[in-house]
């Protein structure tokens, strides 16, 4: 296959499914490594992507463009792990805590199954699934309801509503993306208002967002930087996303893989799915 050819298959790909990994390239076009790097360095040269650790991604200027929920779990994966590990540090037996649709917060939910006594609301149909699947007697989970989108987040006026009558000890939130000047942002517009909703339930907001949010902006707003309490990313954020985070926000957190914190147990295949 020549190059203009693999170039069409990598873009096209990309519209799909909003992201693409170098492996997954080299198996499908039956080519190296080093072949899929290069054509993704000149792809990106030409304007027409984002290369990120171990693949690329649609450009960060596709404000509207919303990956699926699966795409998304696949990114900076370690890092949305250690994220999740910080985060779920914070939490205590008996707390109320709501949380947010995303990648990131649905590894937050995977350690939160393991916290006796918590009432979790959230809008995220794979965090209320893992939560589900935890299999924990003493925890309440509150689904909000709504109109799911590609993410697989309950949005709209059924979730906002649903929000509004709660009150939690803990907001975590996953984005999109986050700027300087647009502050925390999403693709979706519903999203962003349902978002808002959740962080009212609150009395303290956690983000969590690993470092290539950073300088992404999506077309609607959910909240300024200094709304933020704390900001959990990850080691490889870099010098000028660190200074402005720790002096907009609350306080800004980073987490590494060596993070001193106990692994989680597989999931059980035999527990109860959602619904059931």
């Amino acid at each position: 296959m020549l190059a203009p050819q693999r170039h069409a298959f990598i873009l096209e790909r990309l519209r799909d499914a909003g992201a693409v990994r170098v492996s997954d390239l080299m198996r499908e076009l039956d080519v190296s490594d080093m072949t899929v790097r290069r054509d993704l360095e000149a792809l990106e040269i030409q304007g027409h992507l984002v290369k990120v650790h171990g693949g690329a991604t649609l450009l960060r200027e596709s404000a509207v463009h919303e990956p699926g929920f699966e795409t998304k779990r696949t990114l900076e994966h370690e890092a949305k792990l250690a994220i999740a590990r910080k985060a779920a540090a914070m939490v205590e037996p008996g707390m109320a805590v709501a949380v947010s649709a995303g990648s990131t917060t649905y590894e937050v939910s995977r350690r939160l199954a393991e916290i006796p006594r918590l009432t979790i609301v959230t809008n995220s149909v794979p965090a209320a699934e893992v939560l589900y699947h935890g299999g924990r007697h003493d925890q309440t989970i509150i689904l909000s309801g709504g109109v799911r989108t590609p993410s697989d987040a309950l949005v709209g006026p059924f979730a906002v509503s649903a929000l509004r009558a709660v009150n939690v000890d803990l907001v975590f939130l996953g984005v999109h993306g986050i700027h300087e000047r647009a502050g925390f942002t999403t693709p979706n517009m519903l999203e962003a208002e349902t978002n808002q909703a959740l962080i009212e339930t609150g009395g303290r907001l956690v983000v969590t967002a690993d470092h290539t949010k950073w300088g992404v902006t999506g077309v609607s707003t959910i909240a300024h930087l200094d709304r933020a309490d704390v900001i959990i990313s990850d080691t490889a954020l870099d010098r000028e996303a660190r200074s402005v985070l720790g002096e907009r926000a609350g306080s800004l957190v980073l987490a590494g893989p060596g993070d001193n914190v106990a692994p989680l147990p597989p999931l059980d295949d035999d527990s109860v799915a959602l619904g059931a």
